[in-house]
């Protein structure tokens, strides 16, 4: 839900937890990985995003980790089912750590991503798929303004 981080170093538990998530969906556990997972899932809170916040995140908690690994490990992370990518513009991708069906307010002026309430978006159909198709999922973004 937030995308907030403590600035503080990685805890053990943090750590614990992270390789836990990464072992259940069959990943290696490296340092990196590990410490990245720890940031995303440590403290049991869902997460929105950027690789550049994480990247952050992960300099502020002590961690080397350059900005193509962490973009690297999020593909990596993304393609094991573990987080969902978001992507908001052509310029701009989130990445969610809450797996559920649900829709997101993308606010502009703050560039910030949250979770909508799923129970109020009702969508009535979807068109027809094309030959040789089959539905992976439905993205719904609704992008706010502050008035």
């Amino acid at each position: 839900m937030s995308d907030a981080f403590e600035k503080d170093a990685i805890s053990n538990d943090a750590a614990r937890r992270g390789t836990a998530w990464l072992s259940r969906a069959g990943l290696r556990p490296t340092r990196q990985r590990v410490a990245l997972a720890a940031l995303l899932v440590g403290d049991g809170q869902d997460r929105h995003v950027t690789a550049e916040s994480l990247h952050a995140a992960a300099h502020a908690a002590g961690e080397q980790v350059s900005l193509a690994t962490v973009y690297n490990t999020l593909r990596a992370f993304c393609e094991a089912g573990l987080i969902h990518e978001i992507s908001v513009d052509g310029s701009r991708s989130y990445f969610d750590t809450r797996l559920d069906d649900h829709p997101h307010f993308f606010w502009e002026d703050e560039g910030r991503l949250v979770d909508a309430p799923a129970e109020d978006l009702e969508i009535a159909r979807l068109p027809r798929l094309p030959d040789g198709a089959e539905l992976s999922r439905v993205d719904v973004v609704i992008r706010l303004r502050r008035t």
